[in-house]
């Protein structure tokens, strides 16, 4: 019994209702999505990482740009603001910490210096600055202040510059920590050896408790889950990039060397 043999023109009929069909059911997906309400898109939305993820989808429409940029995503600290009249827009960045719920985005604007002191971060939120480099967000902490941020709860900083000008940029207290594409600067002077970018007390405090009170599991591998991130930031000035005097300690150190700068990956962990 012959084959029968298909020819180009029967095999062209045959995949071009599955191509079409691909095409519709992309189209249908594409279709679906765009029919959902701005209360679930923005819920989409808000499972996006803030940068590049969240921001880059503000370029789909018109729509998805008034719901990526939603306040209710964002919060904003922008001083040349006139008045608060703007919801979730504020003129500093500890008002603006204050207002935040957990989980919370601050989009810190470009331009000028932010003073920062002891600013202390106690629950889980992510500080972005709004320029295109970090050199264009400054936050700056003046002498006389232990620290610019005081961080007790998990966190992430990013494309922020930190300037200290005598203490520490970052005093971290506890907390998973993640500092991604930063400047860490401690101000050059004759008292550079108290000066640090980067101080981590996590589990001091914790130690002098569990000498006297009996410590549950649970407690304990909270206590382990402190740690600090690092990832492509320069680190200027200081007697030292990092100073421990609790349970971690620097692991897994890189640098990149370019023309003008050296870049730092490194954790501060468990051993």
């Amino acid at each position: 019994m012959e084959t029968p043999k298909i020819s180009k023109l029967d095999d062209k009929r045959i995949t071009e209702p599955r191509m079409k069909k691909k095409k519709r059911m992309k189209h249908e997906f594409l279709t679906s999505l765009n029919n959902l309400d701005d209360g679930c898109l923005m819920h989409i939305l808000s499972f996006l990482s803030p940068i590049p993820d969240r921001y880059n989808t503000a370029l789909v429409c018109h729509r998805w740009r008034y719901l990526a940029c939603h306040p209710r995503l964002w919060l904003r600290v922008d001083p040349f603001v006139k008045g608060l009249s703007l919801p979730g827009v504020f003129h500093d960045i500890e008002s603006a910490v204050s207002a935040a719920r957990p989980g919370d985005t601050i989009l810190i604007g470009a331009g000028g210096s932010h003073r920062v002191s002891n600013i202390q971060i106690k629950k889980p939120i992510c500080l972005i600055g709004g320029g295109e480099i970090p050199d264009e967000t400054t936050l700056v902490c003046s002498r006389g202040s232990d620290s610019a941020l005081e961080l007790l709860s998990t966190c992430k900083l990013a494309n922020l510059t930190v300037k200290a000008e005598l203490g520490c940029c970052l005093l971290h207290r506890s907390g998973r920590i993640t500092i991604d594409g930063c400047v860490l600067q401690c101000e050059t002077n004759p008292l550079d050896h108290l000066s640090c970018p980067i101080v981590s007390t996590a589990g001091e405090e914790e130690d002098n408790l569990s000498r006297h009170v009996e410590v549950k599991e649970t407690v304990v591998e909270k206590i382990k889950g402190n740690s600090v991130t690092v990832l492509q930031t320069r680190i200027e000035g200081g007697a030292k990039a990092v100073a421990t005097s609790g349970d971690l300690v620097l692991q897994r150190v890189r640098v990149m060397y370019s023309k003008a700068y050296l870049y730092f990956w490194f954790d501060i962990d468990h051993e």
